[in-house]
């Protein structure tokens, strides 16, 4: 373990004032043993930092997942006062909300096993990759409104059904969306790319409930053994991504314009009051709203090829659940005891509300959120509830994924795409990407094991374990 680290509870760990200068509040982060031996210097390093940040509360925290990121490491979550503190892209991240979300069927595995016509139909019927483009161009006009309503403007554009946007964290839309400070390049970028599926750790994949470990919940949230699911993970694409890149500059003045000082230039900000930082915000909302329609596009996409090819219901394919990864956020937590506004960074965190949130859908409200945690291609994903601990201690956060532990030049290095396409199939996994590269680069060797994430969080009991879905079809981006 790395030195100057205090271990305080199983899987949770203190990086104490002072282990970098500056800091206000101590860092802390939840792991195991075994997790603990090849966690990153630069990521703790990452972790200390952001706990030098003006008007941060109670902690800089990291999931089991942390690694190494821009700014703010992968798996972080940070809270910051509405008059004191700051918002910053790094605390967010490029992929302005990558999310994660599941729809249910009613089919069973016997139904897909060995179905290479259904992989190869997603893969055909969803646009994948760099440069993907979609038959859906939008106007400059609708894509603002994608960008103010979200999964909305899709329902309202029969992209899908008016429930699935109770099942969507926020419904779906953050409301303090401003399209005027997102820039005519990323608008351009985003034209053509709704519906459509981004490269790097982005997957739609067929998976089956393979276990189930919370009866209850996992009857509330639609899901039984032995069920075929569709889960899709994608953000706001190149829109997203530029809106980041012309943000970091404005906010690397702004931090000179504040006089705030900073040990890394990657976390540039702005308090969040100040124009700089409301435009920021407006425009990573914008950015959100825009990859809430996207995974709704995608999800119409899905619908349409299941009803065709298997003769199901499109009302029989429901939502579980959306959440963003990616995203800042205004929300009420208790802070000293009081009820307090904050803006919530979660970079590589999952939102993980527990039992009462006023957000959650009536029928969930005495369970807590569905928490989707997704597997890295050739591992389990698994459905997990938010808790009353995260509330308290995590400012309602939790895990997104299982975390790299190796790059992807280093994967390259030791995979073939061919080899690791051929020993998924030996699994009975099938798997379609735009290139063998695209498969080296997300091998499951190149990440954590999503199962050792996952426990760790239902120890701490920031996310309690539901249900595990296991791959049977895989489609890359």
């Amino acid at each position: 373990m790395i030195e100057g680290i205090n271990r305080i509870g199983i899987n949770e760990w203190e990086v104490p004032v002072g282990y970098v200068p500056g800091m206000r509040v101590p860092g802390r982060f939840f792991l195991s043993e075994s997790l603990a031996q090849i966690l990153e210097k630069g990521a703790l390093q990452q972790l200390a930092n952001v706990a030098t940040m003006p008007g941060i509360i109670k902690n800089s925290l990291a999931m089991p997942d942390i690694h190494w990121g821009y700014g703010f490491p992968i798996g972080g979550v940070a809270a910051f006062a509405l008059d004191t503190g700051v918002i910053s892209p790094g605390g967010v991240g490029f992929d302005i909300n990558c999310g994660v979300r599941l729809i249910t069927t009613p089919l069973v595995k016997a139904d897909v096993a060995g179905r290479r016509d259904l992989v190869d139909g997603l893969f055909h019927a969803v646009p994948t990759g760099v440069g993907a483009k979609s038959s859906h161009k939008v106007s400059p006009k609708s894509l603002d409104e994608m960008m103010v309503k979200g999964a909305r403007w899709a329902v309202e554009n029969d992209f899908g059904v008016p429930r699935d946007l109770v099942r969507c964290e926020e419904k779906g839309c953050m409301k303090e969306a401003d399209v005027r400070a997102v820039s005519a390049k990323a608008k351009q970028r985003g034209i053509p790319q709704g519906g459509t599926l981004g490269s790097g750790n982005h997957f739609l994949e067929i998976q089956v409930v393979s276990e189930i470990y919370d009866a209850p919940a996992a009857e509330a949230f639609g899901l039984r053994a032995g069920q075929v699911c569709c889960m899709i993970h994608c953000g706001s694409r190149g829109l997203g991504h530029q809106t980041c890149t012309d943000h970091l500059k404005v906010l690397e003045g702004a931090t000179k314009k504040y006089h705030i000082t900073l040990p890394d230039r990657q976390l540039a900000c702005a308090p969040i009051t100040s124009p700089e930082g409301k435009e920021y915000f407006g425009a990573m909302a914008a950015a959100a709203n825009y990859a809430w329609a996207n995974r709704q596009m995608i999800t119409h996409t899905v619908r349409q090829l299941l009803s065709k090819m298997f003769r199901i219901g499109y009302e029989e394919m429901p939502l579980v659940y959306d959440v963003a990864h990616n995203v800042a956020k205004m929300e009420e937590h208790t802070v000293d005891g009081k009820r307090t506004m904050v803006c919530v960074h979660r970079k590589g965190a999952t939102r993980a509300f527990g039992p009462g949130a006023p957000d959650l859908p009536p029928e969930l409200a005495s369970i807590g959120q569905p928490v989707i945690i997704p597997g890295s291609m050739g591992t389990s994903s698994f459905v997990l509830r938010g808790t009353q601990t995260a509330m308290e201690r995590t400012f309602g956060s939790t895990c997104h994924g299982a975390g790299r532990i190796m790059s992807r030049t280093q994967a390259k290095k030791q995979l073939s795409g061919k080899e690791i396409a051929e020993h998924l199939l030996r699994d009975g996994i099938m798997v379609r990407a735009p290139n063998d590269s695209t498969l080296v680069d997300e091998a499951p060797d190149v990440y954590k094991s999503s199962d050792e994430v996952v426990n760790v969080v239902h120890d701490v009991g920031i996310s309690r374990l539901v249900a595990r879905l296991s791959p049977i079809g895989v489609i890359k981006g």
